[in-house]
């Protein structure tokens, strides 16, 4: 059932839109009329193409989304550690790491504090 428009001259976004309202008002032209159903009903027919009824349109999806490049399939490793019971390996990978001149100290002592006091005040 096709609707008429009635457009409103106060309401118009443009000049040229409130040229036509108030024509349309005044009866010099007449009111738009707009059918949704049959508007809705011939976008149904646009919204599938021809192509997509038929199988040729899951294919051509199918070869414009394919990979280009083949990639290979990740490999599982597994990585066990050798204990080897010895406290002296560890020892020595702490002093190695522990020792750093260039990192900062861990336990700041009452002792280290003062040191750091009297160095400041010897610089001043």
């Amino acid at each position: 059932m096709p609707d008429e428009v009635k457009p409103n001259v106060n309401e118009a976004p443009t000049h040229e839109a409130q040229l036509a309202a108030e024509s349309i008002a005044s009866g010099e032209e007449k009111a738009p009329t707009v059918d949704f159903d049959a508007d809705y009903e011939a976008a149904q027919k646009f919204s599938v193409s021809e192509v997509d009824r038929t199988g040729k349109g899951e294919a051509a999806a199918e070869s414009a989304t394919a990979p280009k490049y083949q990639t290979s399939k990740p490999q599982e490793t597994k990585t066990q550690t050798q204990s080897t019971g010895n406290p002296d390996d560890f020892l020595e990978l702490a002093k190695e790491v522990g020792n750093s001149n260039t990192e900062g100290v861990t336990n700041v002592s009452d002792d280290l504090v003062q040191q750091a006091l009297e160095k400041g005040e010897r610089k001043n």
